[in-house]
């Protein structure tokens, strides 16, 4: 049975900052300097990254945001309902799986905070990619305070997923 400690195991996965488990998969070598990029990077960041990451009913991921754009492929298990709150204060929900209203792949844009929780099965397995590829410095998890303060009308899903 493919369970999600198969996949933990099968793919090396460890346990993510955000919730979850993942393991990085590919770093481009190609840089784009500092000067190209938008004044919010500090330094020189990889073309493009990409990992593997599985959450569960249990471990899911919690609100965080990125200053790139991220774009989610689903791979095996159940689904997924992630949730955005937009730079206009607007929260939406995509799901993620290959059942009747779901996409198999989904976009997060860049400075928006997310979340991610299991909508059907125990556990997804998907792959993550960011481009410009991903920097530990441009990872922001939510201090759930701050996002109550900011965002209150989503006060449930914010109490849920910090």
């Amino acid at each position: 049975m493919l369970d999600a400690k198969y996949w933990i195991d099968r793919l090396g996965l460890k346990k993510h900052p955000e919730g979850g488990f993942f393991a990085e998969t590919y770093r481009s070598n190609d840089k784009i300097s500092a000067e190209c990029l938008d004044k919010s990077y500090n330094s020189e960041r990889n073309v493009s990254t990409a990992i593997y990451f599985l959450i569960t009913k249990d471990n899911p991921s919690k609100f965080h945001r990125l200053k790139s754009d991220e774009i989610w492929y689903y791979h095996y298990g159940g689904s997924i309902e992630i949730h955005i709150i937009d730079e206009n204060f607007n929260l939406i929900s995509k799901k993620l799986g290959v059942n009747q209203n779901e996409e198999p792949q989904q976009v997060i844009p860049k400075n928006n905070w997310f979340a991610a929780e299991i909508s059907s099965g125990d556990y997804v397995l998907i792959s993550c990619s960011v481009a410009p590829g991903f920097d530990f410095a441009d990872f922001e998890l939510a201090d759930k305070e701050n996002l109550l303060n900011t965002f209150i009308f989503h006060k449930d899903i914010i109490n849920k997923l910090t």
